[in-house]
């Protein structure tokens, strides 16, 4: 073979390589009014669909066969930039402006590793100016509108907490404390926690009274909630107390798990008397299926995220038990996202000590109500991409 010939077969070789596979988008940054990428390899700007969206006017940028390096390569873009992670191999790019604006996208000519998309005039990331404050009062009530203002994107979603059991119906009881007694003060710190946020709540009991199963599951439809959480406590026997803890979230699917299967059954008892086990499982297969499944997953996920988190500021030992599913009775009435959270096992002594401590319960609340939020802030953004 010529040496010419075998020089340009390395060449076809070397490119063929170079855009095959994934690629990684490395760092974005936005500087001079354009958004500029940068990848791991040489880009091929045959892998990118470009279409746009109306009402309001958005550009999105599909890039294939790419995957962001890490969370923190869509940060600090400003707010008419989003980025994320689309698919498995593609990351999607969306410019949100307030009217229609042709974009120029271009590759550098000495750099294929990157590429830049000109952005709509007024998207460049706000700079923080530092402002003299006379007074301290001022800076306060600054800072309080500052809140107010945020926080108001969330008071048309309502959610709804069950505190479980009470009345006749104790729970479990652990060192002479009661679970309806724990998973209500955590109820109404968590209902504390969610009005910070400026989250309409309704909760399905304040006091200690029994409520049946139709009132707790109805609710959250009724109300048209966004989310329903219902609290609980869980507990072993006590040949087991001393060696089984941890804090878990619950989803409503059917499991082979015994685990699962034995704390399921527990907090069903008080609920399903007079039911048979053929009518509970024909009524509890009708409802596994649909996006409600899909995403009650997501909001256990950041839920128990956020728990654990949170406690282990404070607190050593703190278990992660994980997300679970399990066949609750009480998720199955609500056609909304929901979730049962087992805040701990009130008959192990250190665990149950911590569950009546007020900041261990605080840290507990809050790190629900976070988990919220993130839930949401998700799924608004997957609703944005997809719209």
């Amino acid at each position: 073979m010529p040496i010419f010939s075998r020089v340009f077969f390395f060449i076809l070789l070397a490119n063929s390589l170079l855009f095959s596979g994934v690629n990684t988008l490395k760092k974005a940054t936005v500087k001079k009014g354009e958004l500029n990428l940068f990848f791991s390899k040489t880009f091929n700007t045959k892998n990118i669909r470009h279409f746009i969206l109306s009402k309001p006017h958005r550009e999105v940028y599909d890039f294939k066969k790419t995957r962001l390096a890490h969370k923190k390569v869509p940060l600090g873009l400003g707010k008419y930039v989003r980025m994320a992670q689309y698919k498995k191999d593609i990351v999607r790019v969306v410019i949100t402006a307030t009217k229609g604006y042709k974009p120029v996208e271009y590759q550098p000519m000495l750099s294929g590793k990157e590429y830049h998309i000109s952005l709509p005039k007024g998207s460049l990331p706000k700079v923080a100016r530092h402002k003299t404050i006379n007074t301290h009062k001022t800076s306060k009530k600054s800072q309080k509108n500052k809140k107010t203002k945020a926080y108001n994107i969330h008071n048309h979603e309502l959610i709804v907490i069950d505190a479980g059991h009470g009345g006749h119906d104790t729970g479990a009881i652990g060192g002479r404390k009661r679970e309806k007694d724990l998973v209500l003060q955590v109820a109404k710190r968590l209902e504390r926690q969610l009005k910070k946020r400026g989250h309409p709540v309704y909760m399905t009991r304040r006091s200690d009274r029994f409520l049946k199963l139709r009132q707790r599951t109805k609710i959250a439809d009724k109300k048209k909630a966004v989310v329903f959480i219902s609290i609980h406590a869980n507990s072993v026997p006590k040949k087991q107390r001393n060696k089984v803890y941890g804090i878990e979230t619950f989803f409503l699917q059917n499991t082979r798990d015994a685990k699962s299967q034995r704390i399921a059954a527990r907090e069903n008892k008080s609920v399903l008397k007079g039911t048979t086990k053929l009518s509970q499982n024909v009524i509890i297969d009708s409802v596994l299926t649909g996006p409600k499944i899909v995403e009650s997953n997501k909001l256990a996920i950041d839920v128990q995220r956020r728990m654990i988190t949170n406690l282990r500021t404070k607190y050593r030992g703190v278990k992660d038990s994980g997300v679970r599913h399990a066949p609750f009775w009480v998720l199955v009435g609500a056609s909304r996202p929901s979730i049962l959270v087992e805040v701990g096992y009130i008959s192990n002594p250190r665990e149950r000590k911590r569950l009546f401590i007020s900041q261990y319960q605080e840290l507990l609340a809050k790190g629900i109500a976070e988990g919220v939020d993130s839930y949401l802030a998700n799924r608004k953004k997957e609703i944005d991409f997809l719209e």
